[in-house]
């Protein structure tokens, strides 16, 4: 019981490639897979294998694989009030955005817009908009993304208006955002009771054609908690139904997704094959 046209999969390590890792995905069920770019608690990144890059695609071109998800580091900050830490963020992104031309097209490149540190949300929004505006030549062509976050502390992207404010600010058509359930849950958009209502506010204030994908994560943080706090799919408090239903959603259910959960690859096994078995359900009920 499993539906072969959605593309879903989960956080991997890339230790032997995107081909190995491609093919570990399938092992576990999944069609897709999401990398960090780099060391995600700091800056170093390994040379890219152009190489082993181009077996990858040539094997992709006779298997039904989803986009990637390539996510940036957690140490990137655009919007801090220290103008080094905001300098850094922007050569790090700048050498991520050069670093995916040389990956495939559909690559979904995610990251977190940053945190304000105590300047207040407009302030860190603008220093934000100002480093994507000089960056916009090189993410022509591209998937670049804004990961909506769950508020906890200073952090933006909190709300669809702040998200849409930079998305508005930048002007790029090139610039979109990727969900996570986890995060809207947190941030206290309802999507256990009002699925629908939580997406006409999004298509209202964003555009449902800028959302890129879906991270795919039940909470064991309470409902608008601003706690980022990630639980395994149906053991958390959104649970199994409400994650079915949002991701089979008719204005969702195009997008790839992948499971950002704890574990290893054997629970992520399960978690895939459950969310196909309920996906299956819903398609024949």
């Amino acid at each position: 019981m499993k539906d072969e046209k959605r593309y879903i999969g989960c956080h991997m390590s890339l230790p032997k490639g995107f081909l190995w890792t491609a093919k570990k995905a399938q092992s576990i069920g999944g069609n897709t897979f999401q990398f960090f770019t780099r060391n995600p608690r700091g800056s170093k990144a390994k040379p890219l294998d152009l190489e082993e890059i181009k077996k990858y695609e040539e094997w992709r071109k006779t298997e039904d694989f989803g986009p990637l998800f390539a996510h940036g580091s957690y140490t990137m900050n655009l919007a801090s009030a220290k103008e080094e830490v905001r300098t850094f963020a922007f050569e790090t992104i700048k050498d991520d955005f050069l670093r995916l031309d040389h990956l495939p097209k559909d690559t979904i490149y995610v990251f977190h817009p940053g945190s304000h540190t105590g300047q207040g949300s407009q302030k860190g929004m603008d220093w934000i908009v100002q480093s994507l505006k000089e960056l916009k030549p090189l993410m022509e062509g591209k998937k670049i993304s804004l990961e909506g976050m769950s508020g906890k502390g200073t952090e933006i992207g909190r709300s669809f208006e702040e998200l849409q404010g930079i998305l508005q600010e930048v002007d790029s058509k090139d610039l979109g955002i990727v969900l996570d359930t986890a995060h809207l849950f947190g941030a206290g958009y309802d999507i256990v009771h009002d699925l629908d209502g939580v997406l006409e506010e999004l298509d209202e204030k964003i555009g449902l054609e800028k959302v890129n994908g879906i991270h795919l994560n039940d909470s064991i943080a309470p409902f608008g908690s601003n706690k980022d706090r990630h639980g395994i799919l149906g053991e958390g408090l959104i649970g199994m139904e409400a994650l079915s239903r949002f991701v089979s959603h008719p204005k969702l259910k195009h997008l790839p997704m992948n499971l950002e959960t704890p574990g290893e690859d054997e629970d992520h096994k399960k978690e895939i094959s459950l969310l196909r078995e309920a996906l299956f359900h819903l398609q024949n009920n």
